[in-house]
């Protein structure tokens, strides 16, 4: 049993290094993450907009900002009924350009002007951190802003990037008379 216990150690020390890596996230990093996130939306409509490659934008987009390839993504996107949520990142490229999942039919490619996180709280651990709020899409032909609720959370990677691993929006409530 000891030996079994002295052969975990180096995993277990590697583990530990890989988690203090970047140390804690910031609300630096936090605002960091979602101005990235923000852009690459406007970048994927546009790069539609302009007959070049969307697709392979939100491919990159996905793998570079979102943590699927350090364990599940808790993904829930605002315009999705008939899979609510999505495990892959193929399913979370479908929802961003269409392709995948029949109902999608590229959030991205609206396209938006502009994407900007307004109110929020931020709430932080030893490796992770949740920011909760409204952010606000600007459509490029009319100008409109819609204001969409929702919930992001973050870890890192080995690297110390730091990454999406939760993401659920939705329009916010409005009552019926």
């Amino acid at each position: 049993m000891t030996i079994r216990r002295l052969a975990a150690l180096p995993l277990f020390f590697a583990l530990c290094a890989a988690a203090l890596a970047g140390g804690p996230i910031t609300a630096d990093e936090v605002r960091a993450a979602q101005q990235a996130w923000g852009d690459a939306i406007v970048a994927i409509g546009a790069a539609h907009a302009a007959g070049g490659d969307a697709r392979a934008l939100a491919e990159q987009t996905v793998a570079d900002l979102y943590g699927y390839d350090l364990g599940p993504v808790l993904f829930k996107p605002t315009k999705a009924a008939a899979l609510e949520f999505r495990d892959t990142p193929a399913e979370a490229v479908s929802y961003f350009v269409g392709g995948e999942v029949p109902e999608d039919h590229g959030f991205a490619l609206q396209p938006w002007s502009a994407v900007r996180f307004g109110e929020q709280q931020l709430a932080f651990d030893a490796d992770s951190a949740v920011a909760m709020g409204n952010y606000y899409f600007t459509d490029a032909a009319s100008g409109a802003e819609t204001k969409v609720n929702f919930t992001f959370g973050y870890a890192k990677d080995d690297a110390g990037r730091v990454r999406i691993v939760v993401h659920h929006s939705s329009l916010p409530y409005v009552p019926h008379p």
